[in-house]
């Protein structure tokens, strides 16, 4: 099997994973906590996104991407962090902004994945990837695919549903 059959096989074989995950554990685990608790912890997975940023040393090291798609990933991979970050604390003080940013995060995250992979494809970055750019665009890419889908079905699911006041947070 050569590197690219690799990649999509492992990439397909993690949302499976991803989506059984989300299936048996995630969605029981998130009806069970309030709104804002919920959509917390689905946007500690879009805080770490700037690991993207690992795809200057991993061009330093011989993974040619060009230099328009290589930015596209690491600047809009970074802004969605800073995005769920932001979104993770107004939640935290329960404030209204959070389920704004939760929603900003999504589209912004749905648009960057979707230009992400139009471009590594043409660049035939599955191909090319090694060592931790191959683990996150065939182990952490799926997660975070599944992750938006949870959070958008959070956000539409919940939309009515008070955030807690900010003496009730959950632990």
């Amino acid at each position: 099997m050569d590197i690219t059959a690799a990649a999509y096989a492992a990439s397909t074989l993690s949302f499976i994973v991803w989506a059984g995950a989300a299936k048996w554990y995630a969605i029981p685990w998130l009806r069970q906590h309030g709104r804002a608790t919920a959509l917390t912890a689905l946007l500690w997975i879009h805080a770490l996104r700037y690991v993207a940023l690992q795809i200057y040393s991993a061009q330093a090291a011989g993974f040619a991407v060009p230099d328009d798609i290589r930015d596209r990933i690491a600047y809009g991979d970074v802004f969605c962090a800073v995005l769920a970050f932001a979104a993770i604390v107004a939640l935290r003080y329960r404030r209204a902004v959070g389920t704004l940013l939760a929603w900003l995060l999504s589209a912004v995250g749905i648009v960057d994945l979707i230009g992400a992979m139009a471009g590594g494809i043409r660049a035939d970055l599955f191909g090319k990837a090694a060592g931790v750019t191959w683990l996150i665009l065939t182990f952490y890419v799926p997660l975070l695919w599944v992750s938006h889908v949870l959070i958008i079905w959070q956000l539409l699911s919940r939309g009515t549903e008070p955030l807690l006041p900010a003496k009730s947070i959950e632990h």
